[in-house]
């Protein structure tokens, strides 16, 4: 029996050996088939917090996502990239107090073999303060002007107090929550709603504090003073543009003006609009842009700017002609070729402006092909038409194309 197990305890290396040997050439196999790859990992991964403290808040700055390096066969990158695998990156905050911190965002892979190379920004400096709330009261700030000849009553809202969140720091430099109200320009009643601002004694805005509520809701009756009144401007025109034109639109700005008067009466009087001084538009070919003078009864002022802007569009009327039995000219062809067009005239029509229709001479224009670089043979040609007035279109030519001939000019 001894024997046996002396001969035994001799072939022990050489079985295992030969067991090394067979798992390197599995081993090798196997790698051989599905390679191991190490490559970044395509997608940023969302960093979750686990395990915090809701007393305590985190007072530095943490990666929102990392990016990850990973060694894996081919096979299972195939899955990683192509399948729903999660790859999670996980800062564990679980038995922490308020403090600062050196911590490592923890990788983890819902697949195996898996081996995790390097993490960007998963080394982080964590710091962490108790979290305090406190109920403070609002105060509500106007800014701007109310429209001229307008006045407002006091505001109203509901809400007056808010709960303010935020780590201990944070909180002492909070001296104040403001809710500003704008009223630049304000001519009727505001019914809005407006955000809360924590301020410090500085009164700037102190980051990283949550106001339980935002906002509020306020209101303000904001009417007419006695005296003032918004009318409507109303353009008077006078004479007629010059002959082939026409008035395309007429425009004021302000559309509409505020008037005083210190006898109310004489505003209430008033037909609801203002009109301008005359707009003479006598023999007006060209765009007009200019200020007028409003023509108000004797006692009623208007407020601001004495003056409005009048902008009037004036442009030709346009029409069409037809031009009948023009000759189409051939341009371009060969010394060594004859032309034959059928047909050798054709009716254009052409339309714009009335008074350069009515230049029209039969200088202005001329019909053409061009049969530059064509050798002998019959062709199909929409021609053209050339003039020097511009501003006038062609509408269209009768026929849309003709026949050209072209044979070698016979020597004689």
């Amino acid at each position: 029996m001894i024997e046996k197990l002396r001969e035994l305890s001799k072939n022990i290396p050489i079985l295992l050996l030969a067991f090394a040997l067979a798992v390197a050439v599995w081993i090798s196999a196997v790698t051989s088939t599905d390679p191991t790859q190490q490559r970044i990992y395509p997608r940023a991964v969302n960093v979750e917090i686990v395990g915090q403290d809701p007393g305590l808040v985190v007072t530095s700055e943490i990666p929102t996502t990392v990016n990850v390096t990973l060694r894996a066969p081919e096979s299972i990158w195939n899955r990683l990239i192509n399948e729903a695998i999660p790859v999670k990156a996980v800062l564990d905050l679980s038995g922490l107090d308020a403090g600062e911190y050196d911590l490592n965002i923890q990788i983890q892979v819902g697949i195996r073999p898996v081996e995790i190379v390097s993490c960007n920004s998963c080394k982080v400096v964590l710091s962490m303060e108790k979290l305090v709330s406190q109920e403070m009261p609002i105060r509500l700030v106007e800014t701007g002007e109310l429209a001229v000849g307008y006045q407002a009553e006091d505001p109203v809202w509901e809400q007056k107090t808010t709960i303010v969140s935020g780590s201990e720091s944070a909180m002492q430099e909070v001296k104040e929550v403001r809710a500003e109200l704008d009223l630049s320009n304000a001519d009727e009643t505001i019914s809005r709603a407006v955000s809360l601002t924590a301020l410090n004694a500085e009164g700037l805005e102190v980051s990283g504090i949550t106001l339980t509520p935002n906002r509020i809701d306020v209101s303000m009756t904001i009417t007419q003073r006695g005296g003032y009144r918004n009318v409507v401007v109303k353009v008077s025109p006078s004479g007629q543009v010059a002959s082939g034109f026409r008035v395309t639109n007429i425009s004021v700005f302000p559309p509409t003006v505020t008037v005083f008067s210190e006898d109310p009466k004489l505003v209430d009087d008033l037909p609801g609009y203002v009109e301008t001084e005359a707009l003479d538009l006598t023999l007006a070919k060209d765009d007009l842009d200019l200020r007028l003078q409003l023509d108000l009864p004797p006692g009623v002022s208007i407020v601001g700017e004495q003056t409005v802007a009048v902008q009037v569009g004036i442009a030709a009327i346009e029409g069409s002609i037809t031009l009948s039995d023009m000759k189409v000219e051939v341009e371009g062809l060969s010394d060594s070729l004859q032309a034959a067009i059928s047909p050798e005239v054709v009716d254009v029509i052409i339309s714009g402006p009335l008074p350069l229709l009515d230049t029209l001479t039969a200088t202005s224009f001329k019909v053409v092909v061009d049969l530059t670089g064509e050798e002998a043979g019959t062709y199909q040609r929409v021609p053209t038409v050339e003039f020097d007035i511009s501003d006038l279109r062609v509408e269209s030519i009768l026929p849309e194309s003709i026949e050209i001939i072209l044979t070698n000019v016979i020597s004689p």
